[in-house]
């Protein structure tokens, strides 16, 4: 056979290769950026978490974007090391930010008084309250109470998704739910909904009646106990969700939002008031119940989302769908699920 009678062969060689290939990645579905959202995942990472890192986003990736190819933030209190930099970009398609944490937003603000937050940090570490000795733990539910929705790699976007390392997705998720909370007037979604340790938070309730008037605790008690009255203070929602969170905060290591939320005169100032009371470093407040309370506070219930067919895992606390299908491909048991609100 000619070298000619060869290259007329070619064609027909590459047809075969691609049908019939030695190896070949799925394939990747990408959604046009004009369909996606102004949105963007975010994690709170060390450089010692890399290896939860990695499993997160291998997880992120193999449910849900690869074919959406949302972009990442990560941001820490100190300089990402080049290996985890290039590791986390080596995982996805997608654009990945890489930020550092201002000195001013992560460490206790200038009026705490160290005496008295070593006396209590002492005290609930006697009690046994996890994380009861840890400064940078309460560093971090500061800054993601108040913070992390200012820092300049996220301020391009309206909407997050929050990650953190070593969790589980335990199903594909072939809807974008960024564009369902825009397309329904959504504000803020959960999949878990949990109690607070009330060691934590033991004055954190009074502090949040004291940011509005006296009208506040009729507010409360007639959304308990609607017998009491009506009288609301202008900045609360119509429609709340204050009985729910009367016993349930959400777990907010899963959360979807929109960041115009946090970011209005309304939360900031909210915020303010329970940052000047140093409630985060002579307690424990974490940013779940502060960022619960808010949204049952200032949000319609209506614009509060349960995601119940995102199955997830974080450490023990697991949510599975109550009615997958099989295109989920879950590998969960709804019988074992806690994300069951009560």
């Amino acid at each position: 056979m000619t070298l000619a009678r060869y290259y007329l062969l070619l064609p027909l060689f590459l047809l075969c290769l691609y049908l019939f290939p030695f190896s070949r990645r799925a394939a990747v579905v990408n959604v046009p950026l004009v369909q996606r959202a102004n949105a963007t995942f975010y994690m709170l990472a060390r450089n010692s978490d890399l290896d939860g890192v990695v499993a997160t986003i291998e997880q992120v990736e193999k449910r849900f974007n690869r074919n959406f190819n949302y972009p990442y933030v990560l941001l820490n209190d100190v300089p990402f090391a080049d290996k985890f930099v290039d590791t986390i970009r080596s995982l996805t398609h997608s654009e990945v930010e890489f930020g550092i944490i201002p000195a001013d937003h992560w460490n206790p603000p200038g009026w705490i008084n160290e005496t008295e937050a070593a006396a209590s940090r002492r005290k609930l570490a006697d009690a046994g309250v996890k994380y009861a000795g840890s400064i940078s733990y309460r560093n971090m539910c500061r800054f993601n109470s108040g913070f992390f929705f200012q820092h300049p790699t996220m301020l391009k976007y309206r909407w997050y998704w929050r990650l953190e390392p070593d969790v589980r997705y335990h199903c594909n998720i072939d809807f974008d739910p960024f564009r369902y909370m825009e397309e329904h007037n959504k504000t803020y979604a959960f999949t878990i909904a949990t109690y607070e340790d009330p060691s934590t938070i033991p004055t954190l309730w009074p502090t949040v009646r004291g940011t509005f008037d006296t009208s506040f605790l009729a507010c409360v008690l007639t959304c308990l106990f609607p017998e009491f009255g009506r009288i609301h203070p202008a900045t609360i929602a119509q429609g709340n969700a204050l009985r729910f969170i009367s016993h349930n905060y959400v777990w907010n290591n899963f959360e979807i939002a929109d960041m115009d939320f946090w970011r209005a005169d309304t939360y900031k100032d909210f915020f303010s008031h329970l940052d000047q009371t140093g409630g985060f470093y002579y307690e424990r407040w974490g940013d779940a119940p502060v960022h619960s309370i808010a949204a049952a506070l200032f949000l319609n219930k209506n614009q509060i989302h349960f995601f119940d067919e995102i199955g997830y895992q974080h450490d023990d606390w697991s949510h599975c769908p109550s009615n997958p299908t099989p295109q989920m491909e879950c590998d969960c048991d709804p019988a074992n699920s806690f994300g069951v609100l009560t």
